[in-house]
């Protein structure tokens, strides 16, 4: 029996209702829709390590068109979610721009850290496919090393839990489920514009929180930040692959686990706005510091990251929702706090990479 349909059969089946009956005796059971991106684990699937490659980000194109915002001009609604990061925008198909609105796209999720369109049901709706097509448009895709992913398609990275399976939340020793990430910043050269959508969502609950690392740098004091620049740190994937290879989250590891050292403090390469690059779940110790000197800075920085809410926003999840941020500004955490209910949440992340972290300080070595 393959995996999808092991975990379709513990599925709990979607109850559609005639429009012209309500009547419980009218109730019609369906197969859930997106049965075909369920995520599988293959045992046999492994990858060689990744290979440097030059990334030019298309945000980058955009800065010399006469109008870099014309992608929303027909926008029926654009609201800022707070002042310092996300915008919700509504009237805007993503499945049909051109490769021009592509590229505003690019720079206004650079610019605004985190963008949210709704009723976008077209673009989910296109399949593997075009995922696939979609992010490669932003970079080469990222294959994770121990995710799920659809049968045969390596590439989309799926996240899912209901009442019977927890691939990604296992976190019952905790008090808390919050982890501050950015997505596998270990990697060498780790993701920018970030492309993720739900299938199936909670009635309540499953939210997202992100936060913006250009509004948690400006609020340090200058001279902190200018140590900051100096320095640079270890991220790690070896934790993330022991916790697979200890038989959770599916038990797989696709590509050997790796660490790299990133500047504390980044640079965008199109707006050129500094970033602190640190995240509780990835970056293990400050390269030169000794170890105590390097866990307090560290858990400096990460309480500062937890508690800036005046830095974060928060994404409640409908239906054909399809969320865009970037990595290389920003930190988010799913909520998992539906965890005592049936809810099911799926969903589907693209995760083009993009350049190695350029330090905010010129001729840092790394």
């Amino acid at each position: 029996m393959s995996t999808v349909e092991t975990i379709t059969q513990t599925l709990p089946s979607l109850t559609l209702r005639n429009q012209s009956d309500q009547s419980e005796e009218t109730k019609k059971t369906e197969p859930y829709k997106y049965a075909h991106l369920l995520p599988v684990f293959p045992k046999d699937e492994h990858y060689p390590p990744l290979t440097p490659f030059e990334h030019v980000d298309p945000g980058l194109r955009a800065l010399s068109h006469p109008n870099p915002r014309s992608f929303l001009d027909n926008a029926t609604s654009v609201i800022d979610i707070t002042p310092r990061l996300g915008s919700e925008i509504r009237g805007v198909s993503l499945a049909a721009l051109d490769n021009a609105g592509r590229d505003q796209l690019a720079l206004e999720v650079a610019r605004r850290g985190l963008l949210v369109f709704r009723d976008q049901g077209d673009f989910i709706d296109r399949g593997i496919d075009f995922y696939r097509e979609w992010g490669s448009y932003f970079g080469r895709l990222h294959i994770h090393p121990t995710s799920g992913h659809p049968e045969g398609a390596p590439e989309i990275h799926l996240v899912y839990r209901d009442e019977n399976t927890t691939y990604n939340f296992e976190l019952d020793d905790r008090i808390r489920s919050t982890v501050w990430h950015s997505d596998v910043s270990y990697e060498l050269q780790p993701p920018g514009l970030t492309t993720f959508f739900l299938l199936s969502q909670p009635k309540s609950g499953g939210d997202t929180i992100f936060t913006s690392q250009v509004s948690t740098l400006s609020r340090l004091s200058p001279q902190f930040v200018a140590f900051l620049k100096t320095l640079k740190a270890i991220h790690s994937g070896f934790e993330q692959a022991e916790f697979s290879r200890s038989g959770r989250r599916g038990g797989v590891v696709r590509r050997e686990p790796v660490q790299n050292v990133h500047p504390v403090v980044r640079k965008h390469p199109v707006t050129g706005e500094e970033a602190l690059y640190v995240n509780r779940q990835f970056t293990r110790r400050i390269v030169g510091l000794k170890l105590e000197e390097s866990d307090a800075i560290l858990n400096f920085l990460y309480d500062h990251i937890d508690r800036s809410v005046d830095n974060q926003a928060r994404v409640k999840w409908e239906p054909n929702t399809v969320v865009l941020w970037d990595n290389r500004i920003t930190a988010h955490s799913a909520i998992l706090d539906f965890e005592k209910t049936s809810a099911r949440r799926h969903g589907a992340r693209i995760t083009p990479q993009a350049e190695r972290p350029i330090p905010a300080l010129d001729g840092l070595e790394l």
